[in-house]
């Protein structure tokens, strides 16, 4: 198992994220609203501004205040710049 920040110390399993979306689209904020209503909605953006919308196995969603492109260096194993 390996564990990925997501920001202000939030880890999520990498090997169960499906899909890192942005949350600018109609389709991810229909995903949005319906997990919000299923509560299966994590929301560990600590009030600031959502950039990523994870996706994970287990039908939950994510979302984080990390652009797309830190998450993903991330999870490669690359060093990102922080952005906290």
């Amino acid at each position: 198992m390996k564990l990925v920040n997501i920001g202000f110390g939030n880890c999520v399993n990498a090997d169960r994220i499906i899909a890192l979306l942005s949350p600018d689209s109609a389709p991810v904020k229909r995903i949005i609203g319906d997990c919000k209503e299923k509560g299966t909605l994590i929301d560990a953006s600590q009030g600031r501004k959502t950039r990523t919308v994870l996706i994970m196995d287990n039908d939950e969603v994510v979302l984080s205040y990390l652009q797309p492109e830190t998450l993903t260096q991330r999870i490669n194993g690359e060093e990102a710049e922080e952005n906290e």
